[in-house]
């Protein structure tokens, strides 16, 4: 993000300008034959278009604060309860209703001059194709999308007085969009289809999970987020659902990924930015020897508190937070990495626990794909605390289910079935299954004590 008019933004020009170089090298190597591509990005954020198809400023970053309080407004003019029964997507700050309606009172000429909203996956492909539309995935995480009927709630838009015109269709992902523009061409020297892929990044993840049909297990997209839930046929908006506050986000095919977000490794990342401003790189191996070496459950933090998920000052913000609930300062980097990750741990067994109560059933197996398969402690830790079989892989599952999606749609691949069999079959999958957990049972409730302060 860039910070610049009072508000964090999307680098957009930039962001294309990097995709067209991509074109660029794949043309200098040689590689014309390219059967499509597709486009994922994180959640929530969009652009508004005018009766030009230019973009009214740069798209807001979800982070910024553009939305502080208007979450609480929204409940008054749609209570909370009825919200989540028409959408079925948990209350966070950023969700695209909360931003729009934010512009509604803040920036409303914006507003009042869009013609179209395009969700960021949906902005970059009609940049790319000159098409626009409005994936499934991307557009079930705006809180505006009825869970149901997978449409537009245009009642809901009607009573938040947001303009019912700038709302496209629902498209599915697995289809080809159109090709990119003879402008891209001229610039690039590529032709090429684009695809409709699960446009929100997550859900791309999830299609990528290698589990087998009918198996019962729970996944996490472990990354800056961590995002843990279940696949399901049909959405849960019931009390049980309501009270933990799990989301019903679109998944391909029309399937519905019951899940949690859970703050995740962001914490982790922003204390390592941090600390590698006064001291350089800093590799993760001497990290993880750091780790290994501090004293185990001296500290935990909740992972989901308010104060870590806004950027800045976030060793502060941790030892602030020990210090509020009773507990030791985190001195040294090994106490601090290993406080986040002990905690991240304790918080999936919380939000697995959640789960298997709602649902009515065990979840023997947590699937892990993403970035976070590679911090091998955090693994292990996982399994410790919730005593389940970890199965980790692949790395980088989002760019893998975008690709899956891309071959459903050419054709290359029949269903989300064969595409996971054919992801299980290429990439290594590592396996975290512990017996010696006694300790991990012992502190976790110290972990459930803090959530309750």
């Amino acid at each position: 993000p860039v910070k610049a008019f009072g508000h964090y933004y999307w680098d957009l020009l930039r962001l294309f300008s990097e995709m067209k170089t991509g074109l660029i090298n794949l043309r200098r190597e040689g590689i014309t034959d390219v059967a499509a591509m597709g486009v994922d990005t994180w959640g929530v954020d969009f652009a508004l278009l005018d009766a030009y198809d230019k973009p009214l400023g740069n798209p807001f970053y979800y982070r910024d604060s553009l939305t502080d309080g208007a979450m609480e407004a929204v409940y008054a003019c749609v209570p909370k309860r009825e919200l989540y029964d028409r959408t079925g997507i948990q209350f966070m700050k950023f969700n695209t209703i909360f931003q729009l309606y934010a512009i509604r009172k803040q920036y409303p000429a914006m507003l009042d001059a869009a013609k179209t909203m395009l969700l960021m996956p949906d902005l970059l492909n009609f940049m790319l194709t000159g098409v626009k539309s409005a994936e499934y995935s991307m557009a079930s995480t705006t809180q505006l999308l009825d869970v149901r009927t997978q449409t537009w709630d245009r009642e809901l838009l009607s009573h938040l007085d947001l303009p019912q015109r700038i709302f496209l269709p629902i498209i599915r992902p697995g289809q080809l969009l159109g090709e990119t523009t003879d402008a891209i061409q001229a610039e690039t020297g590529m032709k090429l289809p684009v695809a409709s892929v699960c446009g929100h990044d997550t859900g791309s993840a999830v299609l990528a999970i290698p589990m087998e049909k009918g198996e019962r297990c729970a996944y996490i997209s472990c990354g800056t987020w961590s995002l843990l839930g279940v696949e399901l046929d049909a959405p849960r908006t019931d009390d049980a659902a309501y009270a933990i506050e799990y989301t019903n986000e679109g998944g391909f095919g029309g399937s519905i990924r019951f899940l949690k977000n859970i703050m995740g490794l962001w914490i982790y990342q922003e204390v390592k930015r941090e600390l590698e401003k006064a001291t350089g790189a800093i590799s993760y191996a001497v990290l993880d020897a750091e780790i290994a070496s501090a004293p185990a459950f001296a500290r935990f933090i909740d992972p989901d508190a308010p104060c870590f998920f806004e950027k800045g000052h976030m060793i502060e913000k941790i030892r602030s937070y020990c210090l509020e609930t009773g507990q030791s300062i985190p001195e040294t980097r090994g106490e601090i990495f290993r406080c986040i990750l002990e905690s991240l741990a304790m918080k999936y067994r919380y939000a697995v626990e959640q789960l298997e109560k709602m649902l009515g059933y065990q979840l023997p197996v947590i699937r892990v794909v993403g970035g976070g398969c590679k911090d091998q402690l955090l693994m292990d830790y996982t399994a410790r605390a919730t005593g389940r079989r970890v199965m980790a892989g692949p790395v980088e599952a989002t760019a893998i289910g975008n690709i899956c999606a891309q071959l459903i749609a050419t054709g290359e691949v029949s269903d989300v079935w064969q595409a996971r069999a054919i992801v299980a079959d290429s990439f290594e999958i590592k396996d975290y299954t512990v017996a010696d957990r006694a300790e991990w049972d012992d502190q976790y409730a110290r972990f459930l004590n803090l959530l309750e302060q």
